[in-house]
């Protein structure tokens, strides 16, 4: 199971880790912490020491209730981050987390290797022929509405059944327009209650029926810190606990805040795989 990242083929059946670097003022962990270039570059190597095989930049908060930004706001923020991570970095492989068709293409063509989109295609109708046109890894996330309305009254009559759907449906419509990698996410925290996303977490090893990649986003979630009455701050080791099950069920990419306790995760858990 590989992914094509610029030339490179990333073998995924054995786990990896994809570190997050939110530079966007307004993220529920580490919102505003990444401002200036200093603050980027010792995160970003901090990440890359520790055994992330991925970056994940993200310019638009998508935390339940976060302020709409216009897409020039968005290209303003990513572009120069992109530019100066492959400078100072020029082996990263840099996923960039947007569900704007104009913001994909040009990341990619600045240097970036993969598109995270949160929408699914859903935001955006010209986001699936442009990353097919692209070639790119495309990571297709489930979200029921809007980072503006998603968490109001997300209501399914069966949550797993109805994502699979979904994702079959998107998957078909990539592979018609000859998009090779296609990546699943099943959106932990996007459109769901906390039960919901429990039942999708024990679940994952349905999602495997669909043959694609795994992603599984769940460091520092509320479905965590809201289940142990704790802050997000405090959430590491319960994040821990969340992706340990994850990869038992599947997951092939872990998208986290702490990379080292990931890789670490990883390491074990394939000692009984």
């Amino acid at each position: 199971m590989t992914i094509n990242c610029k030339g490179s083929l990333i073998d995924l059946s054995s786990p990896k880790v994809m570190g997050i670097l939110n530079i966007t003022p307004d993220s529920f962990f580490d919102g505003g912490k990444y401002k200036n270039e200093n603050a980027i570059l010792n995160q970003v190597e901090k990440m890359l020491l520790e055994g992330a095989t991925f970056i994940d930049v993200g310019a638009y908060s998508s935390r339940p209730g976060a302020k709409h930004i216009s897409e020039t706001e968005e290209l303003q923020r990513i572009i120069p981050v992109i530019d100066l991570l492959i400078k100072n970095f020029p082996e990263i492989i840099i996923s960039v987390d947007t569900f704007r068709s104009k913001i994909a293409y040009e990341s990619v063509k600045s240097g970036a290797a993969i598109i995270n989109d949160i929408s699914g295609g859903k935001m955006d109708d010209k986001m699936f022929e442009t990353v097919s046109k692209l070639q790119v890894p495309y990571i297709l996330m489930h979200m029921l509405g809007t980072p503006q309305n998603m968490q109001l009254n997300p209501v399914y009559k069966n949550a797993t059944e109805e994502i699979i759907s979904f994702f079959a449906a998107q998957i078909f419509k990539l592979h018609q327009l000859k998009l090779n990698d296609v990546i699943i996410d099943v959106g932990f925290g996007f459109g769901k209650t906390i039960n919901h996303n429990f039942e999708i977490l024990k679940n994952l090893s349905l999602f495997k029926n669909l043959d694609t990649p795994i992603l599984a986003g769940i460091s520092r979630k509320s479905m965590l810190y809201k289940t142990l009455d704790i802050s997000a701050q405090e959430a590491l080791n319960a994040t821990t606990s969340a992706n340990t099950i994850a990869l038992l069920n599947g997951a092939n990419i872990l998208r986290v805040h702490d990379v080292k306790e990931a890789v670490e995760t990883v390491k074990i858990v394939k000692q009984v795989l």
